[in-house]
Parts: C-alpha cells; structure tokens; sequence
C-alpha cells in the first residue's frame, strides 16, 4: 500500500470514529439554501497565481480578516458547514460535491468568499476529497495539527480563518508541487470560468 493510500485510510477511520459525526452526521452538501447576509466592504487587493499567463485576469482577495461571532455564524451558514469551517470538522470521502468536479473556474471560501483555488490546480487524486496542488497565492494558512493521533498539516482560509482540510506532500503525484490539499466540499463555492472578475 502506497504511502498515500495509507494516509487516506487512516483519516478515512479517524473520521468514522469521530464523535463529531457520532453527534452530527454530515449529509451531501448543498442539500439546503441559505439567504447570507451580505459582507461589509473590504478593500480589495490583486494577486495572480502562479499558473496563469500575463493575459490571464487577475484573482482578487477580501481584507481584513473577517470575523463573526460564532452567532452570526450559525446564521450565515448551514450547521454542515459551522461543523465543519467553525469546528475543524470532516465531511465523510467521497460525498462532497466538488469531489469530481471537473469544470472551469475558481473555487471560493464557502465563509467568506474569498478566492481559494483555481481548477487549473484541481486533479484526482483518488482520497474521497477535493484535492489541489496549490492555492491562490496568500489565500490559505498552515498550521500544525495533530489531533486523531497523527501529524499532519491543517489548511485554514486566511481571510476568515476558516478550517479547510489539509496538505499533505511528498506523495508522489505528478503535480508541479507535489503537495495535495485535501479540501472539504463544503467549505467550497464555486465560480465558473465565464463569470470570473476581468
């Protein structure tokens, strides 16, 4: 068993035995339609990933952070997605929409709205979860965790602090990076290519 398969299997039983799921099971996503309040102005900045040519358009990020009481969170998001943004929590593999999503476009915090990955990044890793090479420039933060008994690396929006999944690197994909960020559908939007900002 290669060694990403053996990493798989092993966040695939941690998050079976998981009270969290115990107490409240996470369904398909999108399953309900929630009206969100809309985000104070911020001041935008540009940055554009490293994959895209001079002609391609620019990616904008929201700033400063954006912080809600965990109130005002509960009321912006489905209780699918506070489990899992707001508490760190997992969607079960294989279940999120985004899984094998395949079209055009730029992915966004399900929070926030902020840029987070491009599709240019997405491929299949075979996890159960939305995998990327690489984010958005400055979008994502890493932290160290080692909760469930491993070490591993936690992905977190840098806009609102959002729990996203984790990177994982050195397994052997044959990606630009080598990384994988392993991201949880439900902490995505999505954004097709057509209606991106020119």
């Amino acid at each position: 068993m290669s060694s990403s398969s053996r990493i798989c299997a092993a966040v695939r039983s941690a998050v079976t035995r998981s009270t969290i799921f115990n107490n409240a099971a996470i369904r398909p996503i999108r399953a309900q339609t929630l009206t969100r309040p809309a985000l104070a102005p911020f001041r935008m900045f540009t940055t554009r990933a490293p994959d895209t040519s001079p002609a391609e358009p620019v990616i904008q990020h929201r700033r400063p952070h954006v912080t809600f009481s965990d109130d005002e969170w509960r009321q912006r998001l489905t209780p699918e997605e506070f489990v899992v943004l707001r508490r760190g929590g997992t969607e079960p593999p294989g279940t999120g929409e985004y899984v094998k999503h395949t079209a055009d476009g730029v992915y966004h915090c399900t929070g926030c709205d902020a840029p987070l990955y491009k599709s240019t990044t997405k491929f299949d890793s075979g996890c159960g979860w939305p995998a990327f090479y690489d984010a958005v420039p400055g979008a994502v933060t890493r932290r160290e965790d080692r909760s469930h008994g491993m070490m591993r690396v936690e992905i977190r929006c840098s806009s609102c602090d959002g729990h996203l999944g984790h990177v994982f690197h050195g397994e052997g994909f044959p990606t630009p990076t080598d990384d994988r960020h392993c991201v949880n559908s439900v902490c995505l939007s999505f954004t097709p290519a057509k209606s991106t900002p020119k």
